[in-house]
């Protein structure tokens, strides 16, 4: 299938050995961020080596177990995970810098990267300890895991969250950027969108139905990008530089994405710009409220139908 767009890669394009996706420093461009994704069945297992990266395991679907080993013993973390992305937070695992680890399990993985040299300790988020915010309001409604954030999580650049839009919703807006170091103001990070989509809940939908998003990103003056693409589950967009967003939810899907960023700034922070002809838009926030169908917790998918 042919790419759509130089920062747009359709599922299974960035397709490497065991990995169904591998987004690295090998890609023309890319620096400071990375993410690997993989399917496992019973008896497969995945090595992450020690080579410079902090990392988190997030489980997209099914549960896994995760032996690890920094400086000190071996460990053994079982992540719960959950049914799928729309079911609410999962637990996740930061590995330090120094961590070689083998997962094993049933279902599908994202692994966050991030180069460092710097180490921090290993630690397992449980499901009941991801913060959970509702940003937002009426048709920009969105449910945020905010596990990988800074004040959250000890770690030196990666930050990491995911983001569930309900049908017919927008998220990353309005459109924003971080492409530039300006303190107190704005942080210079790469962005990996890692997408998946599924009938909204509580429809139920033939069997032909294609479950798809939407994602755009536009130039800044830092540089020029141009998505304006579907999106399905296991697509990946990047964003070197830019204003990105919206990310809209079309009408009988939910949309799900897992964010991946870091920078090469001294600072680990999370600091945008809102585009300079939308960021009005939120003030319209003001006398919305969140739409009713949020959070999507484990309790609330019970009866829905995704595909």
């Amino acid at each position: 299938m042919q790419r759509r767009n130089e920062w747009m890669f359709p599922r299974g394009d960035l397709r490497e050995e065991e990995w169904e996706s591998v987004v690295d420093s090998s890609l023309p461009g890319w620096k400071h961020t990375g993410l690997r994704v993989a399917d496992l069945r019973e008896g497969d297992e995945l090595d992450l080596p020690a080579e410079g990266l902090e990392r988190i395991v997030v489980p997209l679907s099914g549960g896994f177990t995760v032996q690890h080993q920094g400086a000190g013993p071996a460990i053994v973390s079982r992540l719960e995970g959950r049914a799928s992305v729309f079911d609410g937070p999962t637990d996740v695992l930061y590995l330090s810098t120094v961590s070689s680890a083998t997962v094993s399990g049933v279902g599908r993985v994202a692994i966050a990267e991030a180069p460092s040299t710097s180490v921090h300790p290993s630690r397992h988020i449980r499901r009941d300890e991801v913060s959970v915010e509702l940003r937002g309001a009426g048709r920009s409604s969105r449910q945020v895991h905010n596990f990988g954030l800074p004040g959250e999580l000890e770690a030196d650049r990666l930050i990491v969250c995911e983001v569930i839009t309900p049908a017919e919703n927008w998220s990353s807006y309005p459109a924003h950027k971080h492409d530039e170091d300006v303190p107190g103001h704005e942080s210079r990070l790469e962005e990996i969108y890692y997408f998946e989509s599924a009938v909204s809940r509580g429809l139920h939908a033939p069997a032909n139905a294609e479950p798809f998003g939407f994602f755009s990103t536009s130039s800044s003056p830092a540089g020029e990008i141009a998505i304006d693409s579907p999106v399905r589950t296991g697509d990946i967009a990047l964003v070197p530089f830019g204003y990105h967003g919206p990310a809209i939810a079309a009408p009988g899907y939910d949309l799900y994405y897992l964010n991946v960023m870091a920078g090469p700034g001294d600072e680990r922070a999370w600091l945008i710009s809102d585009h300079p002809a939308h960021g009005w838009i939120r003030e319209t926030w003001n006398d919305q409220d969140i739409d009713a169908r949020l959070p999507y917790t484990r309790s609330t998918s019970e009866g829905s139908t995704h595909a």
